[in-house]
């Protein structure tokens, strides 16, 4: 199955500069806008909590820093089962980088997950996050059988809908 975009529909963080959730708060992280982003407020550990609508199988992060303000030591946690997925080793730089999940968790299908950031490269613990995405795959559904009746048996290309925040 091809990878897509997967855009959650939840976010939550544990704090945010200034209290400035209109300037600087959750939706920048997925509108697309270089020019705008999340800024936490100082202190460690800072997270961004996030919720899809349905399971995804994920298989790498998609994160862009202000350098300078950057993830150092980064979990990537289980919203559900609050268990550690993996260690995530971002750069302190102002690229777009793609942090990949080991091999054997892209199967694994998850709907919230917590984006942990234990300290951070800057020394009052604050992080700057442009934009932040999730690549992997939408679950599979369950076939629960001919609920299909009267659908085309033609071969048709499956699509992968991306999920959206509300």
């Amino acid at each position: 199955m091809a990878s897509v975009s997967l855009v959650p529909f939840i976010s939550k963080y544990n704090s945010v500069l200034n209290r400035d959730v209109t300037g600087l708060g959750k939706q920048n992280l997925f509108d697309g806008n270089s020019e705008t982003c999340w800024n936490s407020e100082q202190g460690t550990p800072q997270h961004i909590l996030v919720e899809f609508k349905q399971p995804v199988c994920i298989h790498s992060v998609v994160v862009q820093f202000q350098g300078g303000f950057a993830g150092k030591t980064t979990k990537l946690i289980d919203g559900n089962s609050k268990s550690e997925i993996c260690p995530l080793y971002p750069e302190d730089n102002n690229k777009t980088q793609t942090l990949n999940l080991p091999l054997q968790e892209h199967g694994v299908e998850r709907q919230k997950l917590k984006l942990q950031f234990v300290n951070s490269t800057d020394f009052h613990g604050r992080i700057i996050v442009y934009s932040l995405d999730f690549c992997g795959s939408v679950a599979q559904q369950p076939d629960n059988g001919p609920s299909n009746a009267g659908a085309s048996t033609k071969d048709e290309p499956s699509v992968t809908p991306a999920l959206t925040i509300t």
